[in-house]
């Protein structure tokens, strides 16, 4: 098991900026690449970002790339994804997930640890 713990969502206007974190506990968390997935109220979980074990691979959706920054800190235990120039569309639940594997992937079936989810909501 590797628990995730998301934080960092809240409330905030079109145009501004968040910062999620995703606390991991265990000391494998710096083998597992890492994603970002996103479900928006009636729709079906999205993939929003994924990095793999060392940071030095990332993918993003279109819908998110030049806006998002997704990092990771392997001593911290925590991965990061900095939302930039924020829309109302962007309005979800935001979940981190773990894979036991080096490599990032895009799809959520294969992800095998996943967070509880934390809300962004942006205001027009």
């Amino acid at each position: 098991q590797v628990p995730l713990v998301e934080s960092g969502g809240g409330l905030v206007q079109a145009g501004g900026s968040l910062r999620l974190s995703c606390a991991a506990s265990g000391r494998t968390f710096s083998t597992y690449a890492m994603g970002w997935f996103r479900q928006a109220p009636g729709k079906e979980r999205e993939f929003v970002a994924a990095i793999n074990w060392s940071g030095g691979r990332t993918n993003y959706a279109d819908s998110v790339k030049g806006r998002f920054t997704i990092s990771r800190d392997n001593v911290k235990n925590t991965m990061y994804l900095q939302m930039n120039s924020l829309k109302p569309e962007d309005t979800a639940v935001y979940y981190c997930a773990a894979r036991p594997y080096s490599d990032t992937a895009t799809y959520a079936k294969h992800y095998q640890y996943w967070g509880q989810g934390t809300q962004v909501t942006v205001s027009s």
